[in-house]
């Protein structure tokens, strides 16, 4: 067994967390599908039940002192985020519906600033469907092009072909930070630095890296990076935007409304400055305050420390799962974190979810969003196994007893 960090406070750190006492047919829950969803502290319900219950208001538009309560605690959240990241300024940070959402919104204003007929949209094989579709669209619609880096059979992004693919040609190179299907950690700086040589712009996807790994925007040098807030302990329904100011200034809007304007006639409108310019419309005030609150926690568990253990029961799970021979490991790279995902011989992933759900096993089986990465290995689905800082040795040890137990009933 790989140990684990003593210190840790796990059992402390999931008392925290209200969903992960419930019970699942008879089972003690073991939830492992932390890649699609986490569960929240009771910190961050807290937050959101006090602002409905206390400060419920619109924000930045009343005088009264709801509103101002209420614009306080959106923008405090604002702050958060800036530190949580390292932005240098806190009008750089712009409240999304998601990480879909953030991708749409630099697709649309940057294709409308900048795509034009040749212009090239570089995209990695490991990329989310949410990191691809927006970018076919636009192509589409400014008739620009969309090049691949290729991977290896590890789950390893091609750099030589990157480096050679990386021309004066590329607008954009929008990349995932750490892949949901594979668990890849891409050298994303490494490729932000030869972008730029080239003149591109770069949106780094940081759904799922943002809750394993530390995040400074400033030392990686991206334009834009985008994460969602479910996907770190936080509500549904919320994510964030960062792009660097002076970029964000010279793009136009992507929904036009509320609150985005200065002024406005039937002949003209004059677009207000940011972050305002890209939050059209009443925003989502309890996610964002929610989502303030759960990066608030995180910082008090402390990402680095949080890393550190989820890298434990990641090698853990890995040595466990490596010793059975029917089960083969998708993904293999060097640099990952967090994400298991395997299949079974003649056993579908749906299948293997299903028998492990009647165990109180939460895991994903599918494609997860990600089709190119199941056709690079010419398999329809895997089960995926993920990780958050609550998860323990004993779920691991859990979990392989029951997978175990379904190659058996299949043999």
């Amino acid at each position: 067994m790989i140990d684990t960090i003593v210190q840790y406070p796990v059992e402390q750190i999931r008392s925290q967390f209200p969903n992960l006492s419930v019970d699942i047919k008879g089972n003690k829950l073991r939830y492992l599908d932390n890649a699609a969803t986490t569960h929240k502290p009771q910190s961050v319900i807290n937050s959101i039940e006090s602002f409905y219950k206390e400060s419920n208001s619109n924000i930045h538009r009343g005088v009264h002192t709801l509103s101002q309560k209420a614009t306080k605690m959106y923008e405090d959240s604002r702050k958060v985020v800036k530190e949580f990241i390292n932005a240098q300024l806190v009008e750089e940070i712009i409240f999304t519906k998601g990480t879909t959402e953030g991708i749409n919104l630099v697709a649309n204003s940057f294709g409308k600033k900048y795509l034009k007929q040749g212009s090239v949209i570089l995209l990695s094989q490991m990329e989310h469907h949410s990191n691809i579709v927006p970018w076919q669209l636009v192509a589409e619609q400014y008739d620009a092009e969309i090049k691949v880096i290729p991977m290896f059979e590890s789950g390893e992004l091609d750099m030589d072909t990157f480096s050679r693919l990386i021309t004066e040609n590329v607008s954009i190179l929008s990349i995932v930070h750490m892949s949901n299907s594979l668990g890849t950690i891409n050298p994303v700086k490494e490729m932000i630095q030869l972008a730029h040589k080239e003149g591109a712009m770069v949106l780094v996807d940081a759904a799922q890296s943002a809750q394993h790994i530390p995040i400074d925007v400033q030392e990686l040098d991206c334009d834009f990076l985008v994460f969602s807030g479910h996907k770190l302990y936080g509500p549904t329904g919320v994510g964030v935007l960062y792009g660097k100011k002076k970029i964000l200034e010279e793009l136009p809007p992507f929904l036009g409304g509320g609150d985005m304007i200065l002024s406005v006639t039937f002949e003209k409108t004059t677009f207000n400055k940011l972050p305002a310019k890209f939050e059209a419309g009443t925003p989502n005030i309890s996610g964002v305050i929610g989502l303030g609150s759960a990066l608030l926690y995180m910082k008090s568990v402390g990402v680095e420390y949080i890393q550190e253990y989820e890298k434990s029961l990641l090698l853990e799970c890995t040595h466990q799962l490596q010793e059975i021979p029917e089960l083969r490991i998708i993904g293999t790279a060097k640099e990952k974190a967090s994400v298991i995902s395997f299949t079974l011989n003649n056993i579908h992933p749906h299948d293997i979810g299903s028998m492990l759900d009647a165990d109180g096993i939460a895991v994903r089986a599918g494609h997860h969003c990600s089709q190119p990465v199941m056709n690079f290995y010419g398999i329809p689905a895997t089960t995926r196994i993920s990780f958050g800082m609550y998860n323990t040795i004993d779920e691991i040890d859990y979990t392989v007893q029951s997978i175990r137990s379904i190659i058996k009933m299949f043999a």
